[in-house]
């Protein structure tokens, strides 16, 4: 599996982004969904990373900048036809790597808080994330769970 920055303009990349925006509006209520679309993945303070094995697309994921000292990550994503294959886990290595090196003292992520979104929170929780409040501009949310960790 080859993990490399991409700049979001292949067509298979838009359609994974695209397939994760349906699927949060299938599993949340319009006011809850924090998913980006492509544009808001382009600003500069988000890095994006798509996954690739032998020219087809397994998955994608994003960092985003808070502050110097804190990540959020975003975006998070297998392709419908690897799930279970370990590229979430892959990504998510990748991610943490990355903010590590960034020099980040925290990396946090929201997720969704229905039944759906169980696999995303045992995954974060195998890496040693724990729920918190939430952070950045996010709000208290029934629909949503908030993750930290300290790095």
């Amino acid at each position: 599996m080859e993990i490399k920055l991409d700049d979001l303009t292949g067509s298979e990349v838009a359609e994974l982004v695209g397939e994760h925006l349906q699927s949060m509006a299938k599993h949340s209520p319009p006011e809850s969904i924090h998913a980006l679309n492509l544009e808001r993945l382009k600003k500069p303070e988000i890095t994006f990373w798509s996954a690739w094995e032998q020219g087809e697309l397994l998955g994608c994921g994003a960092l985003k900048e808070l502050d110097g000292q804190h990540g959020e990550i975003k975006s998070m994503r297998t392709s419908s036809s690897h799930l279970r294959k370990g590229v979430a886990k892959r990504l998510l290595q990748h991610i943490i790597e990355e903010a590590k090196q960034r020099g980040y003292q925290r990396l946090s992520l929201e997720t969704g808080s229905m039944y759906a979104f169980e696999p995303a929170k045992r995954l974060y929780a195998s890496y040693g994330f724990q729920y918190c409040k939430p952070f950045s501009d996010y709000i208290e949310d029934p629909n949503s769970v908030f993750m930290t960790m300290e790095l």
